[in-house]
């Protein structure tokens, strides 16, 4: 592997699965790896966790930092929100989730 590279999988709304590769020396998070590969995932708030945009579900088993109040409050407010629910802006690309695997929640 490639030094500060990891890969991740999205599953579009499709059920298509696609492979990336996700840079860990850029501070970039889930919700604009999706967006540089241009997936349909919106970031209306540009990653401040105030709106549900790049709400996503979590389908490996990788520790994930613990939710913020915000993003709690706002997972609350969405549509389809399962127990592995996150915001995408929210989940920080680092060496520690490599293999993640994720799916991108319909959206209403």
């Amino acid at each position: 592997m490639e030094d500060n590279m990891i890969k991740v999988t999205v599953i579009d709304r499709a059920g298509k699965e696609h492979l990336l590769d996700a840079p860990t020396d850029m501070n970039m998070n889930m919700m604009e790896l999706c967006k540089a590969h241009e997936l349909p995932v919106e970031g209306t708030c540009g990653g401040m966790a105030l709106c549900a945009s790049c709400h996503m579900y979590v389908r490996s088993d990788h520790g994930l930092a613990a939710m913020s109040e915000d993003e709690e409050d706002m997972l609350d407010q969405a549509f389809f929100v399962e127990d592995n629910s996150r915001l995408g802006c929210q989940i920080k690309l680092h060496d520690g989730i490599d293999g993640l695997v994720v799916e991108l929640a319909p959206v209403d």
